[in-house]
């Protein structure tokens, strides 16, 4: 197996693992997707609720996962994945502002400000698995 197959295999294993806790654990989700993005919120532009934001991505990732393994759809896959990271950036600033706010905890405010500079090299794995 070479290095390429290797690193799909490592991206799929954790995009697989995400979109499994995004059924187990919808709550960990809940403070990354936007209000504006949530109809049940009263968002603008909400098109759907909340938890079906984060059953949607859940799904969306597995189907990554299962698109990185598959050589002749891991270069549309990779990219995908990559834009879907550089997406999910928005939720992770709106996120951090919510946690940073009045109402906001100390737990919110360490697991936001963790998990938004993890999207830069997730984006930059992901856009990598695009060569041949």
């Amino acid at each position: 197996m070479n290095k390429q197959n290797v690193s799909a295999a490592a991206m799929a294993a954790l995009l697989s693992v995400s979109a499994v806790n995004h059924f187990r654990n919808p709550g960990f989700y809940a403070g990354v997707v936007p209000r504006s993005l949530c109809r049940d919120k009263g968002g603008r532009f909400g098109v759907l609720t909340r938890s079906q934001w984060i059953s949607a991505s859940g799904v969306i990732e597995a189907a990554a996962a299962g698109a990185l393994l598959i050589p002749a759809t891991r270069r549309a896959a990779a990219t995908g994945t990559a834009l879907m990271y550089a997406a999910f950036i928005a939720g992770h600033v709106s996120a951090l502002e919510r946690a940073f706010g009045e109402r906001g905890s100390d737990r919110e405010r360490v697991i936001h400000s963790l998990r938004l500079p993890l999207q830069l090299p997730l984006i930059r794995w992901a856009w990598s698995l695009r060569k041949a």
